[in-house]
Parts: structure tokens; sequence; C-alpha cells
């Protein structure tokens, strides 16, 4: 009798790219991840940008469908499908994929020289702050400026916004952190991203992106790229300034050794406190503090996105 030998382990397989910045459905997938995923077409992605002042990113093509994050004025996406009123497009800032009412693209315009520094901004029909506005944007909209007057600058896409308000490109923030603290006390809202409502992940995101770091949108993503690890006791001795504190599914923006900046359920909004005061009400219901991050240059994070 002749034993046969024990079979060789299969090869795990590969894990599957995530859904959430990579765009990849059952019926189609980027050109680019051909050879990467399996879909019976691929489609390059047509150039788009955001003509709205905010336009909501859902996961599926329905208006009542959970918000998963927001785009804002002047960002570019790739659109790969039109239907039904909805686009399916992805992020080129942070390569989250998703459904956008298509009315809110349009060609790209003029390449943006400026991006909105103020938490939000109004743009008026004439050099004139009496006039009423246009419309309102957000900090972190993308603007192209043609002609810079003594107060107001005049953007491509028509109208005037106060040069008080902007900031080239090319010279981001200094101190993210700050931004964050601006924040205080707006709305929290799942998946805003926007000085109306947000939530945690893109309070981490927008004060960084203002200070010239383009970071994942979600909070497992953040707490995977950026930064480094570090160990620091049960009585937080040792937190600075900027560290970001991580429980899954939270994060938080340390303002110094006590103090916490969070956009949060709990208040509702944006709000500080102490760090220990988080996370004694946050273990409460069953979770802990998973790791603690410290950014030591943040211009310099172009963190896997």
């Amino acid at each position: 009798m002749t034993l046969k030998p024990p079979p060789l382990p299969s090869a795990p397989k590969p894990a599957l790219p995530d859904p959430r910045v990579t765009a990849w459905r059952a019926d189609l997938a980027a050109k680019e991840l051909q050879g990467t995923v399996d879909a019976p077409r691929y489609v390059a992605g047509t150039p788009a940008q955001v003509a709205w002042p905010l336009v909501p990113l859902r996961r599926n093509p329905v208006a009542a469908a959970g918000l998963d994050t927001e785009l804002l004025f002047g960002e570019l996406v790739s659109v790969y499908d039109v239907a039904e009123g909805w686009s399916w497009v992805q992020a080129e800032r942070d390569r989250y994929v998703g459904y956008v009412p298509s009315a809110a693209l349009q060609a790209p315009t003029a390449t943006a020289t400026h991006t909105v520094s103020a938490l939000g901004t109004f743009v008026y029909p004439v050099a004139d702050i009496k006039a009423p506005p246009l419309t309102m944007l957000s900090i972190g909209a993308l603007i192209a400026i043609t002609e810079t007057q003594e107060r107001f600058s005049r953007l491509a896409t028509g109208g005037f916004v106060i040069n008080r308000h902007i900031v080239e490109l090319a010279r981001p923030a200094r101190d993210f952190v700050e931004i964050a603290e601006r924040f205080i006390g707006t709305p929290y809202l799942w998946g805003g991203r926007s000085r109306l409502g947000l939530d945690c992940s893109a309070l981490v995101q927008l004060s960084m992106q203002a200070a010239g770091a383009l970071v994942p949108r979600d909070t497992d993503m953040q707490e995977r790229a950026i930064g480094h690890r570090v160990s620091v006791p049960r009585n937080f001795d040792g937190i600075e300034r900027g560290d970001l504190v991580f429980w899954k599914g939270h994060v938080g923006i340390m303002l110094d050794g006590v103090m916490m900046v969070h956009a949060n359920a709990h208040h509702m909004a944006v709000a500080a406190e102490t760090l220990h005061d988080a996370a004694t009400r946050i273990a409460k219901i069953g979770s802990s503090i998973t790791s603690v991050k410290r950014v030591t240059a943040v211009a310099t994070v172009r963190a896997l996105i």
C-alpha cells in the first residue's frame, strides 16, 4: 500500500481591494485596475470638477442612501459611469469612490490656484460685501483666481471672494491643530466634510489638508497611514500637541498634553475636552484607545491614498 503525501496547502487568496477607494463594481472597473481585479469591462475615467459648493457622495445611487462623505467645490473626480441622474466617481484628493448627482459636476475649467482658508466664505456677484451673495464655499474648496484687487479676488468661474478668506495652494497653514480648533462648535454630521457639519475623521482630514497634507478619509485608513505609533502610559503622560488618538471608528487631535478636540456624537459637535474624560466615557461603551500616532512633519505626509 502506497501512502499518498498530504496535499500541499493552497496559497491564500489575495485580499480584495478596499471598495471605498477602488473604482471597482461587479459590472465594471477603472481601466487602470485591469490585471488587478476581474470585471466584465474596464473604463477609462472622464475628468470632471465639482460645480456645487458641497456635494454628497453616497454608496448607492439613491438620495436616501447614507452619506459616505462630501466633495467640495472645485475638487476633481474621474467619472466611470453615468445613469439616471447619478455619476459613479472617484475623487482625486482622497480616492474615495461613490455616487454623486450628475448635475453637481462640470467639465474641468481653469486649474485651481487657491483654496478657501476661512471656515467659510461668500461668493459675491460684484466686489461689494453688501451685494447679495451668489453662494458660500467651505474651507478646503478649490478655486481659480484670475484677478486680485485690494480687497477682493475674481474667480474664473465668476464672482468675487474676500482676499482674507483664501490662500495660495503653495502656502499651506503651519499648524493643523490651530485649524482644527477653529471648528469647535461645528455640528457633528456622519459623513460630513464641511463647516456646516463634519465627523471625526473629516476634522483630521480637513485640518491636515489645510496644512498641506493629503490624508485618507476614514479613521481606520488614517490610523494605518498617518504618523508613527508612540507608547503612552495609562496616565497619558508624554502626550503632545498634534498627537492623534484613535479608537475603533473614532479619532481626536490633542491640543496639548491634556486637552483634545474631536467631532463626536456625544456633544453632537466639535468639542474640546480632556483626553481623560473622553477616554473614560468612551470606555463605558466598550471601546478603548487603539493607538496614539505622532506626526512630526505634517507637510510631508502623503499617506496611502
